[in-house]
């Protein structure tokens, strides 16, 4: 199976924030999101120093990590990103040995603050705009674009909140190369990508848009719990009811707002989603503690599309789903098709 994904890139570094340092090699990590707020917010009007440690640098941005996951399975992957120009970043001299990689432009950067509940995302995005529909053209060519986006298994276009181009892109791609395309019909994974910094019509906008592609493809469209909830409010939907219930249920009225092949919400314990044979929970193998979480749910993503490429129903889509992100924040190793059957035998241990 062959998959085409794009369009971001990152390099990020995974840091741990110091809550009490004991000597030259020796700290505490703070914990929780909330105790560094509470630091944080005890600095207004004085000020603070705050030590971050680097745990780890690698190939970051939900594409690359996506396209990392899906070549994992064994899928044979194209690339098309910002991942350094003329040359490759070296973080992502690895990955390019296991996809075809193109690249039209320097990565993003983010600081990744990991904590036991979370993360929060510092990124440098002065690079970004230069991922844009012209620069496709002139610097990897739309006939080349047009032939990988016509006779690819899988599409994933990713990351639309930080690229701010995105909707023109694809407003390009639904008039300039989608009429042209023949063969059967493929499967469209996008993700939004925390879209709470943007307008309320510009995510009017891009569900309009993702809307369009289901004309040509299968679309999937991935949110988390958090984003599931900003596009319930776009759309004027009620998100009192913060329950699994309540998330199942708003996950079938955004699915009805937005008619695509399938909608797809995932929260860190489970995972819920629409598709064309009703809707389906998975609860996945959680874990309090886990090695990273920056990229679990890009490994989702990948998860879910691989049971869509082998045609499962929605309720095994999620569970390889939750599978391959359990497997992925356990270990900090994206996982192979052996890796996600052993886990799947020895479910839940």
């Amino acid at each position: 199976m062959t998959a085409f994904v794009g369009l971001d890139g990152f390099v990020d570094d995974i840091l741990y924030v110091v809550d009490k340092r004991e000597s030259a090699e020796k700290y505490v990590r703070l914990p929780t999101i909330a105790q560094l707020a509470e630091r944080l917010a005890a600095a207004a009007g004085r000020s603070t120093n705050i030590e971050l440690v680097s745990q780890l640098t690698k190939l970051g941005g939900n594409g690359p990590i996506m396209a990392n996951a899906l070549a994992s399975f064994g899928l044979k992957v194209s690339y098309l990103g910002i991942l350094g120009y003329p040359n490759l970043h070296p973080v992502f001299a690895e990955f390019a040995k296991r996809a075809e990689v193109h690249s039209i432009a320097e990565p993003g950067y983010t600081d990744a603050l990991e904590f036991e509940d979370g993360k929060i995302m510092l990124g440098k995005h002065q690079s970004l705009k230069q991922m844009n529909w012209e620069n496709i053209k002139r610097r990897f060519g739309q006939d080349k674009f047009a032939a990988k986006l016509g006779s690819s298994d899988l599409v994933g276009f990713v990351n639309w909140t930080m690229l701010a181009y995105m909707s023109d892109i694809w407003s390009a791609v639904l008039k300039e190369v989608c009429p042209g395309m023949k063969g059967p019909r493929r499967k469209l994974f996008i993700d939004l990508a925390d879209p709470e910094k943007r307008t309320k019509e510009d995510i009017a906008r891009a569900l309009k848009l993702i809307t369009a592609f289901q004309k040509h493809f299968d679309v999937i469209l991935g949110l988390n719990e958090k984003e599931g909830h900003e596009i319930g409010k776009v759309l004027g939907l009620s998100t009192s009811d913060r329950s699994p219930e309540g998330l199942l249920k708003l996950c079938e009225q955004i699915h009805q707002c937005v008619p695509v092949d399938s909608l797809v919400i995932h929260p860190t314990a489970y995972a819920l989603a629409s598709g064309q044979d009703g809707a389906a929970t998975v609860h996945g193998p959680f874990t309090p503690k886990p090695k990273i979480t920056t990229g679990a749910g890009d490994h989702f993503n990948s998860g879910f599309c691989l049971g869509k490429l082998l045609g499962f129903t929605t309720e095994r889509c999620l569970l390889a789903g939750v599978t391959t992100s359990g497997f992925y924040v356990r270990t900090g190793q994206s996982p192979s098709m052996n890796d996600l059957a052993g886990m799947l035998r020895n479910w839940p241990s």
